[in-house]
């Protein structure tokens, strides 16, 4: 610590190393699951190396009279992927034919500006090989971010350039939680950027971002030229 606040030393990935100065540090490396004490050594449930409990897409564990659901049963640590296992571990339970097997489950950084994803990221895409092309949208054009004097923000579309099929979306920007099921909504239902582009979106809202980013990859959008190569 220092009298003007906290004194961080930052070393980037070339090796540059800078002090800054700051008045809160947030601290964030992760958590474990905890298993301690539940017994799990008098049942047939087996545990990973990383020590989550394995279970089934049914969230069935290897001994078949339990389930786990939630952090527990792996990443990511999401609540709404907890409680939606909960939900169908409770329907297998009573005796129906379901499995949780979602393509896309999102995920918020509750930050200001907001940032949320859902399906496969860019980065992602390009360190697994996958073939993808990104479209963009700055919140710059957007009439309703400008009103807000909030356009600093960004909607991104990956899209599978054979089939035009979403495979995934990232909004940064306010809001950006409650935009981003358009976008799992997508991906879950297998839609393409065509879809997208010709569902009409209420303006001026920040909504039709969405509906912006897949006319920019046909280099159709009114709002932000930029022609298709």
């Amino acid at each position: 610590e220092v009298e003007e606040g906290i004194s961080v030393k930052i070393e980037d990935e070339k090796g540059n190393v800078a002090d800054k100065v700051y008045d809160y540090v947030l601290m964030s490396i992760g958590r474990k699951p905890e298993t301690r004490g539940l017994g799990l050594e008098n049942t047939k449930v087996t545990v990973t190396d990383r020590g989550w409990i394995k279970v089934d897409k049914q969230l069935r564990t290897t001994d078949p009279n339990i389930f786990a659901i939630g952090d527990i049963a792996g990443e990511p640590m999401l609540a709404h992927k907890a409680s939606h296992e909960g939900r169908v571990a409770v329907e297998v339970i009573a005796g129906h034919k379901v499995t949780f097997e979602p393509l896309a489950i999102p995920a918020v950084v509750f930050t200001d500006p907001e940032i949320a994803w859902a399906g496969i990221t860019e980065e992602q895409a390009k360190k697994d090989g996958i073939k993808h092309e990104v479209a963009k949208f700055p919140w710059a054009a957007s009439g309703r971010a400008v009103t807000l004097d909030r356009n600093d923000g960004v909607t991104k579309l990956i899209v599978d350039p054979d089939t035009q099929r979403i495979l995934g979306v990232g909004i940064c920007g306010p809001n950006a939680g409650e935009l981003i099921a358009e976008g799992v909504l997508a991906i879950e239902m297998g839609a393409n950027v065509t879809d997208l582009k010709l569902t009409i979106h209420p303006h001026p809202t920040l909504s039709e971002t969405i509906m912006d980013a897949a006319e920019v990859f046909f280099g159709q959008s009114s709002h932000f030229y930029k022609p298709k190569r």
